[in-house]
Formats: C-alpha cells, sequence, structure tokens
C-alpha cells in the first residue's frame, strides 16, 4: 500500500459503536456541491484548489445530493435514542475525502453550519480512499466518482454513483427507493432477458418462483436499513423503504415479492412498473434517495428533481 497523507478529525457529536452502528460514508462531492471547486481543481491543479478553499473556509459550501438523505438519516438516530437513549444501534456519517487536511477545513465548518451530525472527517491525499471502508466498517459507500464506487463495489462495500443536481429537501421520515434487479437483487434474470428476451425471462422466473434470487450489490445495506426499521411499528417507523421495479408483478413478480419474504427484508411498498417510466411513482414518493443501476432510470428520477444514486 501506498504512504498516504491522512487524517481523521473528530467533532464534538456523540460518538457511536462502531462495532454496531450503521456506517455510511460520503464523500464531500456527494454531501456538499463542489461542481465549481472541482473544475477548479481540474483546470488549476490542486494547489490553486487548495488556495481557494482556505480563503474560503468560512463560507458553507450548498448541499449536494446526499444532504437530504443525510439529514434524514440524523432525524433516525433522534427517533431511535427517544425511544430507547440507551440504543446503539444508529447511523453513523463519515466523510471521506481526497482533500488534504489544509482544505478539509472548510468541508468540517460546513458540516457544522447545517448542524450535521457527523464525527469522523478523513482527509486522505490519496488517488484511492476506498481503501480505508473495511476498516471503517462502512456498510454504504456514497460518491461522485465513479472510479471510487467501482472500487469499493470490489472491495464488498454497498456503494452508488450520486449525480450532482438541484434536489429540494424531502420531509421525514427517511424514505429510501430500491430498484431490484442488479440492485437489491442479483442480475441474473436481466442476463436471461438479455440472452433470450422477455419470453425466456418469463418462463425462467415462473420455472425459478420457489428460490430466492440471488443477492444484489446493496442488499447488505438494505438487510441494516430492514433491522434498524423493525424497531418501530409500522405506523411509527421514522424509515420508509420501497422497491421499484421494471418487472411486471404478472410474470415476475411473485419471485421477487418471495425473496424479500425468506431474507426478512420489510419493504413498505412495492411497484412492478412492468418496463413504464419510473420518474412520475418516484415524484410521488419523494424518496431521499433512489437506487437503479439503469442510467435512463436515473435520467427520469433527476428529471422530477429526486436525488438519485447510480449502482453500476
Amino acid at each position: 500500500m501506498a504512504e498516504t497523507e491522512s487524517t481523521v478529525v473528530t467533532t464534538n457529536v456523540k460518538q457511536k459503536d462502531p462495532s454496531t452502528a450503521l456506517v455510511i460514508a460520503v464523500t464531500t462531492r456527494a454531501i456538499f456541491n463542489l461542481e465549481e471547486e472541482h473544475k477548479l481543481y481540474l483546470e488549476k491543479g490542486k494547489e490553486e484548489y487548495t488556495r481557494h478553499q482556505q480563503a474560503n473556509q468560512d463560507k458553507p459550501l450548498p448541499p449536494g445530493t446526499a444532504f437530504a438523505f443525510i439529514q434524514a438519516v440524523q432525524y433516525v438516530n433522534k427517533k431511535i435514542l427517544e425511544s430507547n437513549p440507551a440504543e446503539r444501534e444508529l447511523f453513523d456519517i463519515l466523510v471521506l475525502s481526497n482533500n488534504s487536511p489544509e482544505s478539509g477545513v472548510r468541508i468540517i465548518n460546513s458540516a457544522k453550519h447545517y448542524g450535521l451530525e457527523i464525527s469522523k472527517f478523513c482527509f486522505v491525499s490519496d488517488e484511492d480512499s476506498t481503501q480505508y471502508l473495511k476498516s471503517h466498517g462502512v456498510k454504504l459507500f456514497l460518491s461522485a466518482d465513479r472510479t471510487d464506487v467501482c472500487n469499493a463495489l470490489q472491495r464488498g462495500v454497498s456503494a452508488a454513483l450520486v449525480f450532482q443536481q438541484e434536489v429540494q429537501a424531502p420531509s421525514t421520515p427517511l424514505r429510501v427507493v430500491f430498484d431490484g434487479d442488479a440492485v437489491l437483487f442479483s442480475n441474473e434474470t436481466d442476463q436471461i432477458f438479455q440472452e433470450q428476451g422477455l419470453e425466456g425471462a418469463v418462463q425462467y422466473e415462473r420455472a425459478m418462483e420457489a428460490i430466492p434470487i440471488g443477492e444484489g450489490p446493496l442488499k447488505a445495506f438494505a438487510m441494516h436499513l430492514g433491522k434498524m426499521r423493525k424497531k418501530f411499528g409500522q405506523e411509527k417507523s421514522p424509515i420508509r423503504t420501497y422497491l421499484v421495479t421494471a418487472r411486471s408483478g404478472r410474470d415476475m413478480g411473485i419471485r421477487a415479492i418471495k425473496t424479500l419474504r425468506e431474507w426478512g427484508l420489510p419493504i413498505d411498498e412495492a411497484f412492478f412498473m412492468d418496463g413504464a417510466p419510473k420518474g412520475p411513482i418516484l415524484a410521488q414518493i419523494q424518496p431521499h434517495i433512489f437506487f437503479d443501476d439503469g442510467l435512463h432510470n436515473i435520467q427520469g428520477a433527476q428529471n422530477v428533481g429526486v436525488p438519485s444514486a447510480w449502482v453500476p
């Protein structure tokens, strides 16, 4: 492993127990809108970028795509502790950044400005910061850099690519929408569809109806979310989860529902869209984050102002 310059900064936020917490790592460009600064970095280089960040260290950065998601996660922690002040299964947010410690002051100040409950900031002056994900017990990694996301997935960490967009902060509770195939589930049926068409995929699903679908890249995170969801009754839960899939309910829905049941994963609402656009239903749900492996679905979500994360 190459020598890296790394700094971990903790604030006065209540520390979470890493052995029991659901740790979510976000990069600075996922949680804040740093597009202008990133452009400066690409055009003028690291030194100019660092000078800019130091000169503006007291100017809060505008919220980014994952900002509302992190705020909603914070709300869930609040509700969990109201229910049980001794509870240790909480969300723990870690900011993982390729910024140098010198330019990281603005990141910390921005988090404090918005009252974000983030206790750990890791500033790693290195090409691949994902090497630290496992050591922090990260269960979900959100980044605006595709290489970071692919590296994290190869390391066995649930990860998704967020696209910078203007996001209206939805109200609580925390609402998370998952696509099915290649996100919650494996891509086995997608592969059959590519090779044999829709009729082949339908026949495959019918033949495999009693056998759970394989695990997808975000299954582990969804299971952790479901475990926290079960701490509350359905009506009072600060977490709501959704499945919005291109599968048809009539031909391919039963196996998906049986798989969720087999996993013990609680899903509040499921929409089998039969290939129809997902944008209108997402606009109605107004999730804090939507995970999908199809870029056309991500685009449709962005068009209706829904924070989206692509699972490559």
